[in-house]
C-alpha cells in the first residue's frame, strides 16, 4: 500500500502557490470571481503556512531546551 503524497504539507509548493496567486491578482487579468477564488485560496494557504511556521519554530524550541539551553531564542528579530 502507497501512502498519498496530497496529503502531506509541502511548506515550498504552497509558498509558490501563494505567490504565483498575487503575481495573477496583481496583473489584474482575472475576473471578479476568479480574483474573488483566488483570496479565498490565498487565504487558506496563508494560514497553513503560517501554522506550519509555528510548528517548526516550536520543534526548534524544543530541540534547544533538550540541549540544555533554557534561554528563550526571540525568533522575531531578524539577525
Amino acid at each position: 500500500m502507497t501512502k498519498k503524497k496530497d496529503s502531506a504539507f509541502n511548506f515550498e509548493e504552497s509558498l509558490a502557490s501563494l505567490e504565483s496567486l498575487v503575481t495573477a491578482m496583481e496583473d489584474g487579468d482575472l475576473s471578479l470571481e476568479e480574483s474573488l477564488q483566488a483570496f479565498e485560496k490565498g487565504i487558506r494557504l496563508t494560514r497553513e503556512c503560517q501554522s506550519a511556521l509555528q510548528k517548526a519554530e516550536q520543534k526548534v524550541q524544543v530541540l534547544i531546551n533538550e540541549n540544555g539551553d533554557p534561554e528563550q531564542i526571540d525568533m522575531d528579530s531578524e539577525s
